[in-house]
């Protein structure tokens, strides 16, 4: 028997056998919905799962994850050697960053080099990240998924808008329209940017950055995060724009949900019109805050929690972009623990289940790596714990986690124990699982 096999049983064997009720450590059964909702969480032994979405986030703003490069050689030996860690811990897929702050990690005709990348932004390597990347990932059977924040410009500055703007590349959209850049203060002095959801030509030129990348690069899917409207309250920034373009909308709300849903339906059918030009089969999926809306009067589809809301926060409505189909995965940001008051796993993990069920959305679960062991709420084995719950829906096909240092590079022992017990639900590979409403 080899090494591979040997280990592969080990961690089988280091697995539990049964069922059983998650209980605090004094003994307590867990509420299943916190201080929400009753009701018990009962973890299936856990299973290794012979067909699983296994997606690792890599993030490129402020160099999370990767970067800088100085030159072609260190980036291109850095990328081989990221895939193949990615793909010796049997993950299949690398969600990698592309587009963090307006930018780009690929050679665009609308985006300047990202900052990240160089170091300055509009500074290249002398390669085309996104081609090795591409190459290296499929060299290593994993998919590649394209991940850009569409609207953010950064998140958080103590320099004027025109200060900021005008230490940008000559070409970036922004700084060439910093009419369309709405500025946001966000506490202790500073301001957040972001391209005006609610302006034509801002939609267009999110919608012309994905056409650029699925037309140029051989990607397997194109993925955007929670980041839509800010978490931050915009007050009157937009109102002008409300004003200008709202037309029947009679919310403020409303209207910037529309501007949000309008640009995903965009995206979708430019990225379905390449594939059916292509014969190709790109992706698009959505990785949206945990939270779509909590359960009241008026919404009482929404989910047993008490946070924030995607829906009337970040103005993002997934919930109906499933129901449309017009995304094709979600992966949504459950970031809290089972014992959470208002946020808790169980609850959310089986709304998420019940948003998809019936369609031909794919559901995956995004999980925090940071976050393991950093409060009572949030054990070493909270992850491996919420993977085994999963196994109660049918609809969760596989997980993301973020992110990918602290998987191979983990800041705190808690952390690195915690990633030990994920990967005994990963100790051996798992075929794709598939899109069925790509076409």
């Amino acid at each position: 028997m080899n090494r591979w096999r040997i280990g592969v049983w080990l961690a089988l064997f280091a697995l539990p056998l049964f069922a059983e009720t998650l209980c605090t450590p004094n003994g307590v059964p867990v509420r299943w919905g916190g201080k929400i909702a009753p009701g018990k969480v009962v973890l299936p032994a856990p299973q290794v799962k012979n067909t699983q979405f296994r997606g690792i986030w890599v993030a490129t703003v402020k160099n999370i994850d990767f970067g800088p490069f100085h030159s072609k050689e260190e980036f291109c030996g850095a990328a081989r050697q990221m895939m193949r860690n990615i793909a010796a811990q049997n993950f299949n897929a690398v969600i990698f960053q592309v587009r963090a702050d307006c930018d780009a990690w690929y050679a665009s005709r609308i985006n300047p080099w990202s900052h990240d990348l160089s170091g300055k932004e509009g500074v290249g390597i002398g390669v085309d990240p996104l081609k090795v990347l591409i190459d290296e990932a499929h060299k290593n059977h994993l998919e590649f998924h394209a991940w850009l924040n569409p609207y953010r410009v950064v998140g958080s500055t103590t320099l004027s808008k025109k200060a900021y703007l005008a230490q940008l590349a000559p070409n970036n959209f922004a700084r060439r329209h910093p009419e369309l850049v709405l500025a946001v203060p966000v506490g202790n002095g500073a301001i957040s940017l972001l391209l005006n959801p609610g302006e034509p030509l801002v939609q267009q030129h999110i919608v012309d950055t994905v056409a650029e990348i699925v037309r140029k690069y051989g990607v397997d899917a194109i993925h955007f995060d929670d980041y839509f409207y800010l978490y931050t309250d915009l007050g009157k920034s937009d109102l002008a724009t409300y004003n200008r373009y709202a037309g029947g909308i009679k919310s403020i709300g409303d209207w910037r949900r529309h501007n949000v849903t309008t640009v995903i339906c965009r995206v979708h059918q430019t990225i379905r019109n390449v594939n059916q030009a292509s014969g190709r089969k790109i992706a698009f999926g959505i990785s949206p805050f945990g939270i779509w809306a909590n359960r009241s009067a008026a919404h009482p589809d929404g989910s047993c929690t008490g946070g924030k809301e995607g829906y009337a926060v970040l103005c993002a409505d997934v919930r109906l972009w499933i129901r449309q189909g017009v995304i094709d995965y979600v992966i949504p940001q459950l970031y809290w623990g089972f014992a959470h008051q208002t946020a808790a796993y169980a609850a959310l993990a089986d709304w998420w289940a019940a948003q998809v069920r019936g369609t031909k959305v794919r559901l995956f679960t995004g999980h925090a790596l940071h976050r393991l062991g950093a409060s009572p709420e949030f054990p070493e084995n909270e992850i491996f714990n919420q993977f085994r719950y999963n196994q109660n829906h049918p609809e969760i096909t596989g997980f993301a986690l973020f992110s990918y240092h602290n998987f191979f590079t983990p800041e705190t022992k808690s952390i690195q124990r915690g990633g030990q017990k994920i990967r005994q639900l990963m100790s051996k590979p798992a075929k794709r699982v598939g899109y069925p409403n790509v076409r």
